[in-house]
């Protein structure tokens, strides 16, 4: 390691990813920086887009004709204000080709055009849609799972809130979870690591709502009992580390089945990364789907 936390080749990557991401302030900015297409990912043997409540959405099915598996409904990242469909596309082919898993990934309506709780309401318009579509894709409707990673992790968390009764799962990758951002990784991560304070903080005005609400921060929610089996993705050297593992902590006393696995030496947003942290982490996720019942 560092001496500042990261691993030799995740700080050479975080430096050079930092160096060419623009500040806050301008949605159209960022969204260039990202670009359309992420990394090319693995083949999966049917790829097609469709609407799902009139959300777009694209489904990766790995295994055509097969009855009876989880069905992963995904949430992308990107700070509810950029990312969409081919950013994550490599992602969620690896998901689904690890895990066996159909998974539906969900290009839901973007801030700050669409401030909260759009995407928050086009997030549980995808899973109902999954719900009723679920014997047709081959999938069990009660093995029906919400994932994300960062914002969409938010909107996975969110979603099992609202809808507890039809979730067999949440899978939380360094998700943000208390617009209020108080917590001690903030002030230790919050610069240097890529994802920064001021761009977090950003990105929630862009999303706007209150921040006390559950459905923006869920870790204010006043009851979580009766939440699903969660598993929740960490870096060690992130800013939002720390309302991972308090929201970790809160479903442990209310009786929830949640695990978490805190990876050290990388930052926020590694699991779309050349990293073996990254290669972990989805192996460790995709064997979690695909042991759902």
């Amino acid at each position: 390691m560092t001496r500042d936390g990261l691993a030799p080749d995740a700080r050479r990557l975080c430096d050079a990813m930092a160096a060419g991401f623009p500040g806050p302030g301008d949605a159209a900015v960022l969204r260039a920086a990202v670009g359309a297409a992420g990394r090319e990912g693995p083949e999966v043997a049917s790829v097609y887009d469709t609407a799902a409540a009139g959300v777009p959405v694209r489904v990766y099915d790995p295994a055509p004709g097969t009855a009876g598996r989880t069905l992963a409904v995904y949430f992308h990242g990107g700070g509810w204000v950029m990312c969409g469909l081919d950013t994550h596309d490599a992602l969620c082919r690896e998901l689904a080709v690890a895990s066996g898993a159909v998974v539906v990934s969900a290009d839901y309506r973007l801030a700050p055009e669409h401030p909260w709780p759009a995407a928050a309401d086009d997030a549980l318009a995808v899973l109902l849609w999954a719900r009723a579509e679920a014997g047709r894709l081959g999938c069990d409707p009660g093995r029906v799972v919400v994932a994300g990673d960062s914002s969409g992790g938010n909107l996975a968390a969110v979603t099992a809130l609202r809808a507890p009764e039809l979730v067999a799962g949440q899978l939380l990758v360094y998700p943000p979870l208390d617009a209020s951002m108080g917590s001690e990784s903030v002030a230790a991560y919050g610069r240097g690591y890529f994802h920064t304070a001021a761009h977090m903080a950003w990105y929630w005005d862009q999303y706007g709502g209150d921040p006390a609400h559950p459905h923006v921060s869920p870790l204010r929610a006043a009851e979580v009992a009766g939440l699903p089996r969660t598993l929740i993705v960490l870096a060690d050297c992130d800013l939002l580390r720390d309302e991972g593992l308090a929201y970790a902590r809160r479903l442990g006393e209310a009786g929830v089945d949640c695990e978490v696995r805190l990876h050290p030496g990388v930052f926020h947003g590694f699991l779309g990364l050349p990293l073996p942290a990254a290669k972990a982490a989805l192996a460790g996720a995709a064997a979690w789907l695909a042991a759902m019942k």
